[in-house]
């Protein structure tokens, strides 16, 4: 009896081309909607840019008729506040993100191990994240306010004098004889981002914590190790990865931030970062060429920082 023999080559790489050929099929339609909703806006944004327009002028643009200009990344660099604009969105990305992180990983810490009603308090931490942002905004509002803010009650019934939590730029600060000028206003906005999305950070660093083998603590602990020596050689070191992971992601968005300080102080008392600035050049001055600009500037800089962390920090993590 003759034995079965297997399919020539030929038909079996004709059978793989219309399997490729079928599945390219199926996958094309969502491929082509996916791109158009990508890469559309972002060359509308760039021509945008490129072009003199007014708010008002944007139902007659032509898109095939282009004529491009300069002009608009002139005026969005050459404003005098240009450069301090910048260094308060860096202030408030990198304080807001290292502070969520920071209070995520505290609050890990808490629950890490079994007590009685563990589950209600989990669940309480992710308040915050879940909470409409403009609800959480107008309590922050209400808690800060200069007359009848219940921090400055509390000010008040010890001695000392009101404060405007979110309309002082810079507060003079008395301490141990030194005399500092805090930025109050964007301290305020720094806590609201770290309070609003430490949920974030939390939900990230407790899972991973949960998936450290406990022999390395038990280990640590019979070597003698105490609690603070096995927090930073033992713990921290396994929580390398989520950070990177975490700051790479809250670093984005926070730059990109636009919603919680424009609740918050409409970006007036030194808060005012790029984003509220693209509302100002849209909104206030109508004019929709300068906004584009502007938000491929914010772009620019956040591809070079994101390339100066792939390439220093995330390779050193990776080796």
């Amino acid at each position: 009896m003759a034995a079965p023999t297997s399919a020539p080559p030929r038909k079996r790489k004709t059978l793989a081309r219309r399997e490729a050929r079928l599945a390219w099929i199926f996958v094309l339609p969502a491929a082509v909607i996916v791109l158009g909703l990508v890469l559309f806006p972002i060359i509308w944004n760039v021509s945008l840019s490129f072009q003199r327009l007014r708010l008002i002028d944007l139902q007659h643009i032509n898109f095939f008729r282009f004529e491009g200009t300069l002009r608009n990344f002139k005026a969005v660099v050459g404003v005098r506040d240009f450069w301090q604009t910048i260094w308060t969105t860096l202030e408030y990305t990198v304080f807001g993100t290292v502070l969520s992180m920071v209070m995520g990983l505290w609050a890990a810490l808490v629950v890490r191990k079994s007590f009685r009603g563990r589950s209600l308090v989990r669940g309480l931490m992710l308040f915050p994240y879940v909470t409409p942002v403009i609800a959480a905004a107008f309590v922050w509002q209400l808690m800060l306010n200069q007359t009848f803010g219940i921090a400055n009650e509390w000010i008040a019934a010890a001695g000392g004098q009101r404060i405007d939590f979110l309309g002082t730029r810079f507060y003079e600060l008395s301490l141990f004889g030194a005399h500092l000028k805090v930025p109050l206003a964007l301290t305020m906005v720094i806590l609201f981002e770290g309070w609003r999305y430490f949920p974030f950070a939390f939900l990230f660093i407790l899972a991973r914590l949960q998936a450290i083998p406990s022999e390395l603590d038990e280990a640590a602990m019979v070597d003698g190790a105490t609690l603070s020596q096995r927090f930073w050689y033992v713990t921290l070191p396994q929580l390398r990865g989520v950070f990177s992971v975490l700051f790479l992601l809250r670093f984005i968005w926070t730059f990109n931030k636009f919603d919680d300080i424009f609740l918050l102080t409409g970006g007036a008392a030194g808060t005012q970062v790029i984003t509220v600035k693209i509302i100002e050049w849209l909104r206030g001055r109508g004019d929709i060429g300068a906004a584009a600009a502007l938000g491929l500037v914010l772009a620019a800089i956040l591809m070079v920082l994101l390339f100066v962390y792939f390439k220093w920090f995330y390779q050193e993590d990776e080796a």
